[in-house]
C-alpha cells in the first residue's frame, strides 16, 4: 500500500454562504431542544436527532496486542475506560410504537484520570444523504422548524429534499438501504457499527467500523429496544472488534464525498470494545441527556475531518448547551 495521505485543514474549511447557514441551524436547534420535552412528550430535553437513549453503557476499549507498528504510539495503554450510548436516530422521542432501525452506538473512551480522549458517533448506515453542506443545513433548519410548530415555507422544504435524492442513487447507497431493511427486526447489538465521516488518526485520515462477535441477531425481538438491551445484558457479555481503514488516495477515500463508500483501504484491527453482564445504566434519565458525545471534544489527533463534519462541533454545542440549562433545572425540581 502507499503512505497514507496526511491530514490538511483544508478539508475543513466551510464557505462564508455556509457559514451564514449553520448559525440559521443552530438557531434552530436551541428552539427544537427548548420545546422538545413537549415534543417528545418527556419530563426532560433531549437531543434534536437520536433523541431515543436506549441505553447508556460502562465497559473498555481493548488495544489489539498486534496493532501495526506505526500506529502503537497513539495507544500507550493496554486498555481504556468506555462509555456508550445507544440510540435511535428520530428527533422525536415515539412511545409504543415500533421505532425505525437507524441506531447509533455512541463512544466515549477515557483515560485513567477520567479526561475524554476521543469521542466518536457511530451509525448503522455507513453513508451520509448528503454532500452539499448548503442543502444539508437547509433541510435540517426546516426539520427543526416543523417539530417545533414554527414551520414555514412547504415550498422551500420540498426543494431541498429534492435536492438530495441525487446523492441517495449511488450504488453504495442503494445497497446499503436494501440491506438495512433486510435486517430490519435484527437485534441493536447484532449491527456493525461505522463513523460514516473522516477522523484524524494524527497525521493520517481515517474511517471507523465496529463489529459485534457472536451475537445472535434476533435476540429479544418480540420485545421493546430497550427492554431488548437490558435483558441481554443482564446475563451476557457483550464484545466488539474495532477496525479503522485509511485515506491513501482522494478518488477511493474521498473526504467530503460520503455517500459512497470507501474502496482499495483494508480494515485494520485496532482493539476490542468490551462490556460486561450488568453494565447497563438508566436510560431514562436527566443525567444522561447532560452527557456529550461531541467528537471536537476530543485530543487534536483525534479530531474529525471534513466540511460536514464540521457542521457537528456547533451544532452539538448548542444542542447540550441548552440541554443543560433546562435538565438541570429539572433535575432539581
Amino acid at each position: 500500500m502507499p503512505d497514507p495521505l496526511k491530514y490538511n485543514k483544508n478539508f475543513d474549511k466551510l464557505s462564508y454562504e455556509e457559514k451564514q447557514l449553520l448559525e440559521e441551524t443552530k438557531k434552530s436547534i436551541a428552539d427544537f431542544v427548548e420545546q422538545s420535552p413537549s415534543i417528545s412528550d418527556v419530563n426532560y430535553a433531549t437531543r434534536n436527532a437520536h433523541a431515543k437513549t436506549y441505553a447508556v453503557l460502562s465497559g473498555h476499549f481493548i488495544i489489539d496486542p498486534h496493532l501495526p507498528q506505526d500506529l502503537k504510539y497513539l495507544f500507550d495503554k493496554e486498555k481504556y475506560e468506555v462509555i456508550a450510548r445507544l440510540s435511535n436516530a428520530n428527533l422525536k422521542i415515539k412511545k409504543n410504537k415500533k421505532d425505525i432501525p437507524a441506531y447509533g452506538f455512541s463512544i466515549k473512551i477515557k483515560d485513567d484520570t477520567g479526561r475524554t480522549i476521543s469521542n466518536y458517533p457511530l451509525v448503522n448506515f455507513p453513508l451520509f444523504p448528503a454532500n452539499s453542506v448548503s442543502v444539508f443545513l437547509k433541510m435540517f433548519t426546516n426539520i427543526n422548524k416543523f417539530y417545533a410548530k414554527k414551520w414555514g415555507n412547504w415550498i422551500s422544504f420540498a426543494k431541498n429534499i429534492w435536492k438530495v435524492i441525487p446523492s441517495l442513487m449511488t450504488f453504495s447507497f442503494i445497497k446499503h438501504s436494501i440491506a438495512l431493511f433486510l435486517k430490519r427486526n435484527d437485534f441493536i447489538l447484532s449491527f456493525d457499527y461505522h463513523s460514516v465521516g473522516v477522523y484524524r488518526l494524527d497525521d493520517k485520515m481515517m474511517k471507523i467500523k465496529i463489529s459485534p462477535k457472536d451475537i445472535q441477531k434476533k435476540f429479544g425481538t418480540r420485545k421493546e429496544v430497550r427492554s431488548s438491551v437490558k435483558s441481554y445484558f443482564a446475563s451476557n457479555d457483550y464484545e466488539t472488534e474495532v477496525f479503522i481503514q485509511l485515506c491513501y488516495d482522494l478518488k477511493d477515500q474521498p473526504i467530503n464525498k460520503l455517500n459512497i463508500e470507501w474502496k482499495n483501504s483494508p480494515f485494520i484491527k485496532i482493539g476490542e470494545l468490551r462490556f460486561e453482564k450488568n453494565s447497563f445504566q438508566n436510560s431514562i434519565s436527566c443525567d444522561n441527556e447532560l452527557l456529550s458525545f461531541n467528537p471536537f471534544e476530543s485530543a487534536e489527533i483525534f479530531q474529525p475531518v471534513g466540511k460536514i463534519q464540521k457542521l457537528r462541533d456547533e451544532a452539538y454545542k448548542v444542542s447540550l448547551q441548552t440541554r443543560k440549562k433546562i435538565n438541570k433545572l429539572l433535575k432539581y425540581k
